[in-house]
């Protein structure tokens, strides 16, 4: 995915019209509404209905998304209440009030697509913010993260700073991590 341009670029471009951007988006994450379709066992057609329904939506809200990068979490959430609305609308459970039944409901332990590309967007993004972090910070990040563990004092010597300096000094690291548009961004989306 380091590669892939980002999230923001593509919904910035496809704000301003660029279809190139538009379609990316759409091939981008069209496997992840189709997955999420999946756990709820609609039927094809409802899955395409679904499916439809979300890209519509997002045309419309496209310029109100207030944080592009949280894109994936918010097809999630529109997903997932279509799919509702899917079942309520083929069940006749909206007017008949009842519950939805036991094999209707996804499997919290099911492994899927869309988890997969949560993580991969989550990766990316962390990349993304690790790029902009100084040189320094990269070079300790490394260190701290590299198995086996680098010794503190090695750490010391390489990057001449003091063994005491090092843990104060990942904290602004990571709290800088943190503030990165990316990551906040994901962690805003997450929180929702």
């Amino acid at each position: 995915m380091r590669d892939d341009p980002s999230v923001t670029r593509l919904v910035t471009s496809a704000r301003a019209g660029d279809n190139e951007a538009w379609d990316a988006l759409v091939e981008r994450y069209a496997p992840l509404i189709w997955s999420i379709c999946r756990r709820y066992r609609l039927t094809e057609a409802e899955a395409a209905d679904v499916g439809q329904n979300v890209w519509l939506y997002l045309v419309g809200q496209l310029d109100k998304l207030r944080d592009p990068a949280a894109l994936a979490g918010w097809l999630v959430t529109t997903t997932q209440r279509e799919c509702g609305r899917a079942l309520r609308t083929a069940h006749g459970l909206q007017a008949a009030g009842h519950e939805l039944d036991l094999e209707t409901i996804p499997d919290k332990k099911t492994v899927t697509a869309e988890e997969g590309l949560l993580a991969a967007e989550r990766h990316a993004a962390l990349r993304e913010a690790f790029t902009r972090l100084p040189p320094r910070y990269q070079q300790l990040l490394t260190f701290l993260m590299a198995d086996p563990p680098v010794p503190y004092a090695q750490i010391s010597a390489r990057l001449g700073i003091p063994v005491g300096a090092i843990g104060p000094t990942r904290g602004r690291c990571l709290n800088k991590l943190r503030r990165d548009p990316a990551i906040a961004a994901l962690m805003t989306a997450e929180a929702a």
